[in-house]
């Protein structure tokens, strides 16, 4: 279904762009004195757009401007969502774990981000953990956030995530390497008075 939906993304990219490139061209060339032909709807360099008619045929009407806005407004919202579901880092759905038979077997990606920040928040003075996982499905990257304790040693903790957390995930999905981006962030605590 993602791979439909990311070829889906990428024509409707294509075709966008292609319709944009082709009348901003045309406009532009028209712009610059080339012979439009007799369909085109502008017929030449000094012609407008818009004329005063076409601008103002609906002008008296009163739904006229805020529908024209409202309409604006939604395309304006549906392409910041659009560039911010593209821009956004995918969450990585399956990993594909090696079984030694030629087959392989799928391991869901948020168990093993639950069992990797588990695993990693048990460590001492660890208060929280977060995991991530992103990349391809046979070659999964993590991201690990850990927010420590101001009691604690961060050079421990990492050496516990490393050592212990990610070893752990990587030889339990037969992964040849499990590349890691980790966090390091205090856990600020409320002042309390003292009496």
């Amino acid at each position: 279904m993602r791979a439909v939906l990311r070829i889906v993304n990428r024509v409707l990219i294509g075709v966008v762009g292609l319709a944009l490139l082709a009348l901003g061209g045309s406009v532009l060339a028209v712009g610059l004195g080339a012979n439009p032909p007799s369909w085109w709807t502008h017929g030449g360099r000094h012609d407008v757009l818009l004329s005063d008619a076409e601008r103002t045929r609906w002008e008296g009407h009163g739904w006229w401007w805020p529908t024209v806005l409202g309409a604006l407004a939604v395309l304006v919202l549906l392409a910041l969502w659009w560039l911010a579901a593209v821009l956004r880092r995918r969450r990585l759905g399956e990993v594909l774990v090696d079984t030694g038979d030629s087959e392989g077997a799928l391991l869901r990606g948020r168990a093993l981000e639950g069992v990797l920040a588990s695993e990693a928040a048990e460590a001492e003075g660890v208060a929280h953990a977060h995991a991530h996982l992103t990349g391809r499905r046979t070659a999964p990257q993590a991201r690990v956030q850990l927010l420590l304790e101001p009691h604690v040693d961060p050079s421990r903790a990492l050496h516990h995530l490393t050592t212990r957390a990610l070893t752990h995930a990587r030889d339990s999905a037969a992964l040849a390497a499990l590349p890691a981006e980790v966090r390091l962030k205090a856990v600020k605590h409320r002042a309390e008075r003292v009496s």
